[in-house]
């Protein structure tokens, strides 16, 4: 992932916000469990970007890689809207409890900025509905450069979403962010229509670590930089999760990203250790061995 990046991420300061306050109005709303629904895992399964991370002789990346892990970030839908048939064929490939977080096409976020795309977003709800159970929140990413003049067409767009159909949404453009109450005007509306609200842990855009939670679900999209700053960063994560979890979060969804993601698996592995001890989880702990282009076992 290229969005974010700095050249010397040492200087970035990485400590994370402060918990919005009405995160804890959010969570305070929900019943506590005993313990949390927690998926874990990274944006691609295919090795070209994971080098490393498969045995030799793997035959079948997503088998392989959905014994690893629970779940995928689906960015390839990104691209292109895949058939039904493919998404029965990768439902058929996976375990009873991995789950799919697909991301909605280009077509619809960046091409057509979400302007007349009723026809094209339901051919893409129809096609990820063949994951059946296996199928996660749906995620939209919208364009940097779709700022708030385009809230009409958000909430339309939110509005018109299924109600039954769990959604998130991740906005770029920096006036988001920067205005108190353009901010709590996308808050509310993504609140009152049951919508999370992506984070979005990156170098280079600490505006969108906001750590304002819209519902019971904490969506986080965590973004390396190759750097042994990485791994700490994960560490904060946790302790941060816990403040949620004791204020009554149910959900986390967290993707782990890198702007060389041949060592996601690697930061995924550390975070999942961290989670089980932390929250007493049994969550499986994905391989860790990995090899640099040198071929030499490495940790990052």
């Amino acid at each position: 992932m290229k969005f974010g990046k700095v050249d010397n991420p040492e200087n970035i300061d990485f400590i994370l916000p402060e918990t919005h306050s009405d995160t804890f109005r959010v969570l305070q709303n929900s019943e506590k469990q005993n313990k949390p629904s927690v998926y874990v895992g990274c944006a691609k399964w295919n090795r070209a970007d994971l080098k490393g991370f498969y045995p030799r002789g793997t035959k079948d990346e997503l088998e392989y890689y959905s014994s690893q892990f629970n779940s995928i970030e689906l960015n390839a839908t990104f691209y292109r809207n895949f058939p039904a048939q493919q998404f029965e064929k990768w439902y058929s490939k996976t375990p009873n409890d991995f789950k799919f977080f697909p991301k909605l096409g280009q077509e619809i976020s960046h091409w057509k900025r979400l302007n007349g795309v009723a026809q094209v977003t339901n051919s893409y709800i129809d096609n990820f509905s063949n994951l059946q159970e296996k199928l996660g929140t749906i995620f939209l990413q919208l364009h940097a450069n779709f700022g708030p003049k385009n809230f009409t067409l958000l909430q339309n767009f939110v509005e018109s979403w299924p109600k039954n159909l769990p959604l998130a949404v991740e906005v770029r453009h920096k006036d988001w962010f920067a205005d108190k109450e353009i901010a709590n005007d996308f808050y509310q509306l993504l609140e009152e229509n049951n919508i999370a609200n992506v984070l979005v842990d990156t170098a280079g855009r600490r505006d969108m670590i906001h750590m304002r939670l819209t519902n019971n679900e904490a969506f986080i999209r965590y973004v390396g930089a190759n750097h042994k700053t990485d791994y700490n960063r994960l560490n904060d994560w946790v302790d941060k999760l816990k403040e949620w979890i004791d204020a009554g979060l149910q959900n986390i969804h967290f993707f782990i990203h890198q702007n060389i993601e041949e060592a996601s698996p690697l930061l995924a592995a550390h975070f999942i250790e961290k989670l089980n001890t932390e929250f007493h989880l049994d969550l499986k702990i994905p391989n860790k061995k990995t090899t640099d282009k040198n071929g030499q076992t490495s940790l990052l």
